[in-house]
């Protein structure tokens, strides 16, 4: 009897404050809206808040609750997990607001959701160029900041998922078969991420990708290709000497010479 009197009770107190919530809605008592939605954000009741605070924004524009409105209105997105309009929402807040108290924090947000909506690195990355650009605005625009270590280590995180997709995306074209252009986007990588940490890797592929290239190739282009196999087998054994396709890489070599020797 006690559990169902509980039971009766909750019931009853949620459609209790259903309905004052309804009712709260449809008042025309702004100070009593802000005050509710200032309690509601605060205890983290975001979707209400964010109810309340979306007609408050235009009625307390210019006054002097309109900076805590709009604050509160970017957290409510953010606190919903809607981090594109949470981002939107902060950056705004940022401009319109340059000397308030949150305009700092508001600003690292609006580069905080930048970095949340990136995409992995299967996916366009459209997000993840603008997600480091916003943080690099941030710390050069704070660079005293407490945010501008996180900053860093997020921009070094989103660059690592542009180096990804680049190898990714030049790899593809030898698992295409396609070794001409290979080599020309596996070096682009190098050139565009000299210090990636694929760089073996890669420098292996390109090797490889010529030697391929040479030995599908018709008979007047396979000494050019298989001299530039070799140029290539010099730079992979010169940049990694312990590497562990050293001998796959000297059969390769073996190979080109040979048939250089014999041209």
């Amino acid at each position: 009897m006690l559990k169902k009197w509980l039971f009766i009770s909750l019931i009853a107190l949620i459609f209790s404050s259903c309905s004052k919530y309804q009712k709260l809605l449809k008042s025309s008592n702004y100070d009593l809206k802000y005050e509710m939605a200032v309690k509601y954000y605060e205890k983290g009741d975001f979707t209400r808040a964010y109810n309340l605070l979306e007609e408050l924004q235009g009625i307390f524009r210019g006054t002097a609750k309109a900076e805590k409105v709009n604050y509160y209105l970017a957290g409510s997105h953010y606190g919903k997990k809607e981090y594109i309009l949470a981002g939107y929402h902060y950056g705004m807040f940022a401009r319109t607001f340059p000397q308030s108290e949150w305009a700092e924090e508001a600003y690292y947000k609006s580069a905080y959701c930048a970095y949340l909506n990136s995409s992995p690195s299967s996916l366009d990355l459209t997000y993840t160029v603008e997600g480091i650009k916003s943080l690099q605005m941030f710390i050069d625009k704070y660079p005293q900041s407490s945010h501008v270590a996180e900053c860093n280590r997020l921009v070094d995180e989103l660059r690592e998922r542009l180096e990804l997709k680049a190898y990714n995306n030049a790899k593809l074209y030898y698992q295409l078969t396609d070794y001409k252009a290979a080599v020309v986007a596996l070096k682009n990588v190098l050139s565009d991420y000299p210090d990636t940490k694929y760089h073996e890797d890669i420098q292996y592929l390109i090797m490889k990708s010529a030697f391929t290239l040479a030995e599908k190739s018709v008979e007047h282009k396979k000494k050019d290709r298989y001299q530039m196999t070799i140029d290539e087998y010099f730079v992979f054994v010169d940049e990694f000497p312990q590497s562990k396709k050293i001998k796959e890489a000297e059969r390769i070599y073996a190979k080109s010479k040979k048939y250089l020797n014999q041209s």
